[in-house]
């Protein structure tokens, strides 16, 4: 993402609409640019913003004319006055940076749109988490703080090091230049996204050292870390973290319970929309 020169006005409508911060009023000059290390590419700025088509001259007349009388002539705070905000033609390995950070766009190697993971919120059609599993989701970055792969890298080295299963279809996973290392591809180590998911499964018994891993690594990252695990219940709706993650320290909360009510197709249909809205998601 840039900023044209030629027509910006500086009004600094798009710096608060930055999630990153990486839009700035520059001095002398008085105009917008975006700090291209900062930016994620998360297009907020882009699509957040209504786009008008004032001729910048005129605009920039009116607010020198009115800055005489001690006035000033801001358009309103949802609207680049003169489509000023142009969006770039990406080329790898930025194109990471929007796949991860934008919620409208695709990643490549999964088509999933956001961070480009379904997690295991379909797993009563996908049966991804088995029973005696425990799968494992862990976000990295958040708006404002963002994370680059180096960190993300930490994390799937160590997790890799502990026998973890990384999910396949995983856009982390698909990264990865030797999944069984955990490590990813050199290209993209530099890049910073707003934030990411890294997805992996173990067996019951091993929960306490990986909680043990994660609390760990949080504190070796250079950004903000959050973990939620998904298991089956069984028949009486009872799960083995019930007891076992307030022992470690861990308060239980249930984010999300499904309840079984998804639809396996025969292969070659396509989906109804009432089994589709009813697969827990």
């Amino acid at each position: 993402m840039k900023i044209d020169p030629d027509l910006c006005v500086g009004c600094g409508n798009c710096v608060a609409v930055c999630p990153m911060g990486a839009i700035a009023i520059n001095e002398p000059g008085g105009l917008a640019s975006i700090d291209q290390d900062a930016c994620v590419e998360c297009y907020s700025c882009f699509n957040g913003m209504s786009m008008e088509r004032l001729n910048p001259k005129v605009v920039r007349g009116v607010r020198r004319l009115l800055g005489v009388f001690r006035l000033r002539f801001d358009p309103r705070p949802d609207v680049c006055p003169t489509t000023a905000i142009v969006p770039e033609t990406l080329s790898w390995p930025r194109t990471v940076r929007r796949a991860f950070s934008d919620v409208r766009a695709s990643h490549e190697s999964t088509g999933i749109q956001g961070r480009g993971t379904a997690e295991v919120k379909t797993n009563d059609v996908t049966g991804r988490v088995k029973a005696g599993e425990v799968g494992f989701v862990v976000e990295l970055g958040r708006p404002s703080v963002g994370v680059r792969f180096h960190d993300i890298q930490r994390l799937t080295r160590r997790l890799a090091r502990h026998g973890v299963r990384f999910e396949s279809e995983n856009p982390v996973t698909q990264l990865m230049s030797f999944p069984e290392k955990g490590d990813v591809d050199r290209e993209v180590l530099d890049e910073r996204v707003m934030s990411a998911i890294v997805e992996f499964k173990t067996d019951t018994d091993s929960v306490d050292s990986l909680l043990a891993l994660l609390t760990e690594v949080a504190d070796e990252v250079d950004t903000v870390m959050a973990a939620g695990l998904a298991v089956r219940c069984d028949e009486d709706g009872e799960n083995s973290l019930e007891a076992l993650l307030p022992e470690l320290g861990f308060p239980l909360g249930r984010a999300k319970t499904n309840l079984g009510l998804g639809h396996l197709e025969p292969a070659g249909e396509t989906p109804k929309p009432e089994a589709a809205e009813g697969g827990g998601r």
